[in-house]
């Protein structure tokens, strides 16, 4: 591996130290979302969506609320322009929402850029260029002069076409890669552009701050952002953005530190998509505000569709551990984890507590459009007696007895150990069926006859090995009636250690569910029984029992 003194840390810290942010807690209030998944989103995928596949990821973005779209750089390709022209030629950009354009500091480009936006009513054109130490002098060989002189022409051309095109058009100014510029300097070339455009309350400019290369820890970023609102010229009238990339896994993690040191805005992607490693990920930004109280004001009700559809979309997968939105995230498949679970959901039942509180599981699954059967409890090999018992509760509402649900427990994950794969619902169930409602045995109920007296009188009619017995006996109910004529009628001995009954459903003719452990010679004995006849399905589950037990 190579040296690490090859490297070097290539971020400038502000001349001064700029740590207001650290006295706050979380975000009060939510930025101004702006989706760059049409731009940097789709110039990240191997196949770039088509002009169809671009308009219906845009419906949705609409759909999910975002204000602020950024649909690409119309001047780039025709694509792109087409796009653009698309959106405006067929109405399709709601009057409350905002495109994004991007453009360089060339006047052909943004001459195109302006005649791509003819007839649009809301727009923001993004003028960029590059600042950082690295692009200075190994990209563009230019001074810090010949640079800041890039962006004020620019400026002062996006003034010119703004005035003989019809429109609302707002103003973006981005020193790209600013992570890699001294902050004095960054500041400097951000106030030329500033002191152009001439910012109002109604008419505001986004100065964005871009992480365009990951180059530092989060609160460095912060301290950068704390320091150009500081800075700024007119800062009343700007709007601070953020554009993070994820290169050292830290998208999130600046852009909520840019957040609490002043920020107003945040561009990122649906999932993170992006160059390189991605943006930083709205979703999961969101979410975190969201788990903390705040609203975020996007609709992320239904993550699974909007999952679907990106994935459908970008021809991306993804991740099954992605924060939320991912299919694993409020699995849980160890056994510690699904018992916690299982016993948080049940006091939520309960207790019926206004705030969300479940171990293990930081937001409340339906809220984003998941169902705690089939997404928070998971069962494999790793799984618990908790997990399997809340699984079976939930799904079929047989509620065993803790030893029986132990013993189911372990049952569960020998088939999933030696099949070596996860078990699904339906799956249990069939092992809970053929385990404890139909095992194989040589005792079977043909009938049962009853007749009161100081003691319960039973008549009970079996079949062993295909051949027909009677049997009678006595007891102080008719379950233990039938147990004593089995007894006496089969010569064998044991006692009924556990019995327990629940029903199923809610109704006139439901079923009720009887779970019985008898004790044996050798230990206990399960079996359990169903039927619209409580005293039948206790029956059965005293029958099944006796098969498990190899006393006959």
């Amino acid at each position: 591996m190579t040296k690490s003194s090859k490297y070097t840390r290539g971020y400038f810290m502000p001349p001064f130290p700029c740590l207001d942010w650290t006295t706050k807690e979380y975000i009060e209030k939510p930025p101004v979302w702006c989706s760059v998944d049409l731009r940097d989103g789709n110039q990240a995928l191997i196949i770039p969506m088509s002009l169809e596949e671009k308009l219906e990821f845009f419906r949705y973005l609409v759909a999910v609320g975002f204000k602020e779209i950024e649909i690409g750089f119309p001047a780039a390709s025709d694509t792109e322009y087409e796009f653009c022209r698309t959106l405006i030629e067929r109405d399709l950009i709601p009057d409350d929402v905002t495109v994004q354009v991007l453009t360089q500091s060339r006047e052909h480009i943004i001459k195109k850029t302006f005649e791509a936006l003819e007839g649009c009513k809301n727009a923001i054109v993004h003028l960029y260029n590059s600042t950082s130490v690295a692009q200075r002098e190994q990209v563009f060989r230019k001074s810090k002069e010949e640079i800041i002189n890039i962006a004020v022409t620019g400026a002062k051309m996006l003034n010119e076409y703004k005035a003989k095109t019809p429109g609302n058009f707002r103003f973006e100014y981005s020193p790209e890669s600013f992570t890699g510029t001294e902050m004095e300097y960054a500041a400097e070339i951000c106030n030329a552009v500033i002191d152009i455009w001439k910012p109002t309350p109604d008419n505001k400019v986004i100065i964005n701050l871009p992480v365009t290369v990951a180059e530092s820890m989060s609160h460095v970023y912060a301290q950068q952002v704390e320091y150009m609102c500081k800075a700024l010229h007119n800062r009343e009238n700007l709007i601070i953005s953020l554009h993070p990339h994820n290169d050292r896994g830290c998208a999130v993690a600046d852009t909520e530190l840019g957040l609490l040191a002043g920020a107003d805005r945040v561009e990122g992607t649906l999932f993170g998509n992006g160059e390189r490693t991605g943006n930083v990920d709205i979703i999961t930004l969101a979410l975190n505000m969201y788990s903390h109280g705040v609203e975020p004001n996007l609709d992320f009700s239904n993550l699974p569709e909007l999952t679907e559809i990106y994935e459908r979309l970008t021809r991306m997968h993804v991740y099954e551990r992605m924060p939320y939105s991912g299919q694993l995230v409020f699995a849980a498949f160890s056994g510690s984890h699904q018992d916690a679970i299982a016993k948080g959901m049940k006091w939520r039942e309960e207790k019926d507590p206004e705030h969300w509180n479940v171990p293990y599981i930081p937001i409340d699954p339906h809220d984003i459009g998941r169902e705690y059967e089939g997404d928070v409890i998971r069962i494999n090999s790793q799984s618990g007696k908790g997990g399997i018992g809340f699984l079976m509760e939930q799904n079929f509402g047989i509620c065993m007895p803790p030893k029986m649900r132990e013993h189911f427990g372990y049952t569960v994950k020998g088939v999933s150990d030696r099949a070596h794969k996860e078990l699904h619902p339906a799956e249990i169930y069939d092992i809970f069926e053929r385990t404890y409602l139909n095992p194989n045995g040589k005792l079977e109920l043909v009938a049962a006859h009853y007749a009161q007296g100081p003691l319960i009188s039973a008549e009970v009619t079996v079949r062993i090995n295909g051949e027909t017995r009677t049997y009678s006996g006595s007891g102080n109910g008719r379950l233990d009636a039938v147990s004593n004529a089995i007894k006496n009628g089969l010569n064998i001995d044991y006692h009924i250690e556990t019995f327990t009954e629940n029903a199923l459903e809610q109704s006139s003719k439901s079923k009720a569910a009887s779970y019985i452990g008898i004790s044996t010679p050798t230990g206990t004995s399960w079996g359990a029984g169903i039927d619209t006849d409580i005293i039948m399905a206790s029956i059965y589950a005293l029958f099944s029992a006796i098969n498990n037990s190899g006393l006959i």
